[in-house]
């Protein structure tokens, strides 16, 4: 059974940066793809970004690119989201998750594990 923690969360100011991370147990997830995902309060949850974890190529949604990095450690089998220039808008529960499949974390679709989510609020 795979297990994904996230840590990091929390308040900040418009314009700081957090870091999540999200520290995967269970299973060698060397051929799997880990995401980030976010749901604002009356939102429907999105795709943030996501990393292959055997090339490390990353993905991106428009709207965090060259804000947020993601990165990770095959070596503690974490995950990480470096959010910069944070705005009120990116207010949300932040979400790991992983998969076999790139499409599936790509699309949000039939994700078989997730994390229990972190609140991250960015005041204004």
């Amino acid at each position: 059974q795979v297990q994904l923690v996230e840590s990091g969360g929390g308040l900040v100011q418009a314009g700081g940066s957090l870091r999540l991370s999200c520290a995967a147990s269970g299973r060698t997830f060397s051929s799997y793809v880990s995401g980030w995902f976010r749901q604002a309060p009356g939102k429907e949850r999105e795709f943030v970004a996501a990393i292959t974890w055997t090339s490390g190529n990353t993905y991106y949604t428009d709207s965090v690119t060259g804000r947020f990095t993601i990165s990770r450690d095959n070596t503690k089998n974490t995950v990480y989201l470096q959010m910069d220039s944070l705005k009120p808008e990116d207010t949300a529960v932040y979400y790991c998750a992983a998969s076999t499949e790139l499409g599936r974390i790509l699309q949000g679709n039939n994700i078989p594990y997730w994390g229990q989510g972190t609140q991250v609020t960015v005041s204004s």
